[in-house]
């Protein structure tokens, strides 16, 4: 897993593929929840499938987020990973972006 501090108020985490995924998004959570002052994105380019561990931890992640005024955004999410979320009813739970740089204009654009 890949974490850039694109700056102070925008972290970058580029996920992995496979066994690692759970584990990598539970740290996520821990230095989220220790540091809540900044928007995540999370970058989907190598991931192919999401367990239902993954889909949770995602969930909290997006709680914990938006409980501190900041926000989500999963990028480069491929068709299947979003056709699984688009079948556990939760894809409208979280906010979707084409590419990294898409989501960081997003993030900039919003006051």
């Amino acid at each position: 897993m890949e974490i850039e501090n694109f700056s102070e108020d925008v972290t970058v985490v580029i996920l992995p593929n496979g066994a690692q995924l759970e584990e990598k998004l539970e740290t996520v959570n821990e230095i989220t929840s220790n540091r809540c002052d900044c928007d995540v994105v999370i970058d989907f380019s190598k991931v192919e499938t999401l367990t239902s561990s993954s889909i949770c931890n995602l969930m909290i992640l997006n709680k914990l987020l938006s409980g501190c005024g900041h926000r989500l955004i999963l990028c480069n999410v491929s068709l299947p990973v979003k056709g699984i979320l688009t079948i556990t009813g939760l894809k409208t739970f979280f906010e979707f972006a084409d590419d990294k740089f898409a989501a960081l204009e997003s993030i900039q654009r919003t006051p």
